[in-house]
């Protein structure tokens, strides 16, 4: 490359400096963002087999990752298992969902083979991520404005990661686990993911006619962006343990289900046991929103 190349070049990096992935990323949201909010707005069923694919696709991505092959029987019947915990959950009840899980635990228990100790965890992980998801919608309303609450602080904070991130570079943020991570883009995704979960606090007090301390708001809005941020560290970590790029390409832009789903998942478990812990396990939504 000739010293005139590379100039132009990083001229050009800094005029554009999102990379080619900016409008795959965009073209992506534009179906993902619908296909969530209508199955968020329908609730029962409807929701409950969004969450099943996307969380049995997810453990297959999970188990070519770790055995480095297409799945094998053991991870097909662990797939279908984790499809029956979503779909019990709106028709029979969460303990239903409970029992089939821990049913599930077992089998991956005694027939993990070699592989067994990443396949309980995996079930473990998106087993109870998926009991999570379904907690939150609930059955009412106000597990469409929990949802909500959930996503936009995790979207957000992704976003503004993203942007100030590829602007402001800095500091790595952890060079070993994700290269391309970086401080100002952590504090920037902090900062719009709470901000925009705090304007759903407020909406959904309005709404929902049941406000809610700022504080609370402001502390679970804090809490649920880190711990965002940290699946989606903990996912780079794990990926980087089996020198894997990205957990597959159903997605322009992002790569598999589990790159797309890391944050969310740990945010969604993090706030989900916020609500049990406040309203116990048969009003979770509310146990989020209502302080």
């Amino acid at each position: 490359m000739t010293e005139q190349q590379s100039g132009t070049r990083s001229k050009g990096a800094k005029l554009w400096p999102f990379g080619p992935d900016l409008i795959p990323r965009l073209l992506s949201a534009m179906v993902l963002i619908p296909l969530t909010a209508i199955a968020l707005v329908a609730g029962w069923l409807l929701f409950a087999l969004l969450i099943a694919l996307v969380m049995a696709g997810a453990y297959r991505e999970w188990e070519t990752m770790i055995s480095g092959k297409p799945p094998a029987w053991p991870a097909i019947v662990i797939m279908g298992m984790i499809a029956i915990i979503a779909v019990a959950h709106p028709m029979n009840g969460a303990w239903a969902s409970t029992v089939l899980f821990g049913f599930a635990l077992a089998f991956a228990a005694i027939f993990g083979g070699a592989l067994r100790g990443w396949r309980v965890g995996g079930l473990a992980f998106f087993g109870t991520a998926t009991i999570a998801f379904l907690a939150i919608r609930g059955s009412s309303g106000v597990g469409v404005w929990a949802g909500v609450f959930l996503v936009s602080i995790v979207w957000m904070n992704d976003i503004g990661a993203y942007f100030v991130g590829r602007i402001v570079g800095g500091t790595k943020l952890s060079p070993d686990v994700s290269p391309s991570k970086t401080w100002s883009g952590a504090a920037g995704g902090l900062v719009s993911g709470t901000l925009s979960g705090l304007v759903v606090w407020h909406l959904a007090g309005w709404f929902l006619e049941t406000p809610s301390p700022f504080v609370i708001g402001l502390l679970i809005c804090l809490v649920v962006s880190i711990s965002g941020q940290l699946g989606d560290l903990a996912e780079s970590a794990v990926k980087r343990r089996f020198a894997v790029k990205d957990s597959g390409d159903i997605i322009p832009g992002h790569g598999g289900l589990m790159d797309r789903i890391d944050s969310l998942t740990v945010a969604g478990i993090v706030l989900w046991l916020i609500g049990l812990a406040n309203r116990g396990l048969g009003a979770v939504p509310q146990g989020i929103l209502f302080w």
